[in-house]
């Protein structure tokens, strides 16, 4: 799928990092195996992945709306906590912590920094991410230390988290005010339709969806909705991985 523009009239990406550069489903789940050891291995869910991280979701989503000015680790880790009681288990509080912190552990998708760098040469880079500066310093240190991206928005210095359309007014004024880019020459590149695509295209931006669907297709990207989504994220640009997406733009 294309859009009516060639996608390299376009002068930025702006990227969601975890989920579409990082591979936070399985840094998750990894990190959910505490709360896994404590399940019965005849518990329905001891080792279902889907439930996981579709509780995390639902959960992650309550903490933030409840909580908008919290440091991405606390929001984790009560994440965690809230997993936890709703598997009728006690989280122990150095596990809650321990998952809060390990944003800059989590796997980077083998291809992201071999694309990224291949679309540098034709785009800015911009982050726009959920977690807070310290976390995403330990990214950049851990997973993606080859990239220079030109600009990284963070939830700690917006006040919001994704979906809020806030998040996305702050990417669109800060774009134009310190990169010159403004909202027409921005595609927002993104692995999570609800929380990302539907909210860019709502602020104006012209989207690209990245699949990635691991071993569990989108599952928390909101794929599994895709009829529901797709008139509200109006992706002119679908791509499974982002070397796909740095394959089409090498061909232009």
């Amino acid at each position: 799928m294309t859009g009516s523009r060639k996608i390299t009239d376009y002068k930025a990406l702006t990227f969601d990092c975890f989920g579409t550069l990082v591979d936070w489903e399985s840094g998750i789940y990894n990190m959910f195996q505490p709360l896994r050891k404590q399940l019965p291995a005849s518990h329905p869910n001891h080792e279902d992945r889907v439930y996981f991280l579709k509780s995390f979701i639902k959960n992650e989503g309550i903490v933030e709306h409840a909580n908008p000015t919290a440091l991405y680790p606390d929001v984790l880790a009560d994440t965690y906590r809230a997993v936890a009681r709703e598997l009728g288990l006690d989280p122990r509080d150095d596990d809650a912590s321990a998952f809060g912190n390990a944003v800059g552990d989590w796997p980077v998708f083998p291809d992201t920094q071999e694309a990224l760098k291949r679309l540098q040469r034709h785009f800015k880079l911009v982050i726009l991410s959920n977690v807070d500066k310290a976390s995403f310093g330990r990214a950049l240190a851990n997973q993606l230390p080859e990239i220079r991206f030109d600009a990284i928005y963070t939830a700690q210095e917006i006040g919001t988290y994704k979906p809020d359309p806030n998040n996305f007014r702050y990417l669109v004024d800060h774009c134009g005010s310190e990169l010159g880019v403004e909202a027409g020459g921005i595609i927002h590149t993104a692995y999570a339709i609800p929380h990302d695509l539907v909210p860019a295209h709502k602020a104006g931006l012209a989207t690209c969806w990245i699949e990635r669907g691991v071993e569990f297709p989108a599952v928390c990207g909101g794929a599994d909705n895709r009829e529901a989504y797709a008139h509200e994220s109006g992706w002119a640009w679908q791509f499974k991985t982002m070397k796909d997406m740095a394959d089409y733009v090498d061909s232009l």
